[in-house]
């Protein structure tokens, strides 16, 4: 009985080192996983901020934020997003990112409120490490990594090319206002010179010209209210608006002072739900379509490559080089396309295509008709 005593108490003392060198490994193993250096760590060393400047334009909730996080779960399932909207703010987004880079980010995407003042978030974020994929917007003066967007110069471009070639096709002479987007926005700077670059030599005066604070709409009515008042109801031929919001104002104020903004032809850009409703109706003459799902998604592909240490993967993606007046940065350069009511089967249909807007969506209320029209419906 003693000897078989002492063997059962043998067994149990195995059994007892096993079951502490199993633990031992596993905690050894759990360490690894939360506390492993470089960019190629797993677990809570992948993260990646998303920050993004406003709410204003539609497009930053509904399409970029979505497909981005999307792409990065579909790419890498243990990465954690840390995601902020400035609202427009240049010190909450500062505060936001100082946040995300508190929380650990390893890589920060960021679209800046204001393109000049971003450059101190940049030196904060690389004075710790984390590389920064300039998105949508550039960051001038700044050490940034990677930079993605649209050929925005080209934007502006296309936007004064389809109001010159509307007014001169319908025989118009006259007056133009122009409706600018926010001074912070370097993008906005970007269009408005492409617009020029063609207004300039048009033969078109430019009567009336504003920049708007914020991208607001509201403001961009009030500002097209002073050019009426200015300019008198027959003072001016059309109007070049940066964005569907500003376009948006320009025709509420249009139709608040009597004018009939199908008379006067005007520009936009982002492809707006109301916005392509408004050009199949005739109330806005065109819109810019720039398909976010594969900038937000290329976005992400550079951040998750980026996190998980490959950089050589995230150079190969951005074969572009952009000058930010600090360097010529890594970038992806994306196609805009100028939208019609005459080119609408293809145009809007490619939205409906690639996701962007939903037929049922755009072919209601007041569209409806118009859709059959171009035979979308």
């Amino acid at each position: 009985m003693g000897e078989s005593f002492s063997k059962h108490i043998r067994q149990a003392v195995r059994l007892a080192a096993v079951v502490a060198v199993v633990t031992l490994l596993a905690a050894a193993c759990q360490t690894t996983d939360n506390g492993g250096g470089g960019g190629g760590s797993s677990g809570g060393d992948k993260k990646i901020a998303l920050l993004l400047p406003e709410t204003k334009t539609t497009r930053y909730e509904a399409q970029d934020r979505p497909l981005f996080e999307a792409k990065v779960k579909a790419l890498c399932s243990d990465c954690e997003i840390i995601y902020s909207n400035a609202d427009q703010k240049a010190d909450q987004q500062q505060n936001q990112a100082d946040a995300a880079l508190t929380n650990g980010a390893k890589v920060m995407v960021l679209d800046p409120v204001d393109s000049a003042s971003a450059a101190s978030i940049v030196s904060k974020a690389k004075s710790q490490n984390v590389p920064v994929i300039s998105y949508d917007r550039l960051i001038t003066g700044a050490d940034i990594d990677y930079y993605i967007s649209f050929d925005n110069v080209q934007v502006g471009k296309l936007q004064a090319q389809s109001l010159v070639e509307k007014l001169k096709k319908d025989g118009k002479n006259g007056s133009l206002v122009m409706i600018n987007g926010a001074p912070t926005d370097n993008n906005a700077k970007l269009f408005k010179q492409g617009a020029h670059s063609v207004l300039d030599n048009s033969g078109f005066k430019i009567g009336k010209e504003y920049d708007t604070p914020d991208w607001s709409p509201d403001q961009a009515q009030n500002e097209m209210e002073q050019a009426i008042t200015a300019l008198g109801q027959n003072g001016f031929v059309g109007v070049y608006a940066a964005n569907d919001g500003t376009a948006g104002g320009a025709i509420a104020a249009m139709k608040g002072g009597g004018i009939n903004p199908s008379s006067r032809p005007t520009t936009g850009q982002d492809a707006e739900l109301a916005a392509v409703q408004r050009v199949l109706s005739g109330e806005q003459y065109m819109t810019v379509y720039k398909a976010i799902k594969p900038e937000a998604e290329q976005a992400a592909e550079l951040a998750v490559n980026l996190v998980n240490g490959d950089k050589s993967a995230a150079d190969g993606l951005a074969k572009e080089k952009v000058n930010n007046e600090t360097k010529d940065v890594p970038s992806i350069i994306l196609t805009p396309i100028a939208v019609t009511k005459a080119n609408a089967k293809e145009t809007v249909g490619k939205m409906v295509s690639d996701g962007f807007l939903k037929a049922d969506q755009i072919c209601s209320g007041p569209a409806a008709s118009a859709c059959q029209q171009v035979g979308l419906a």
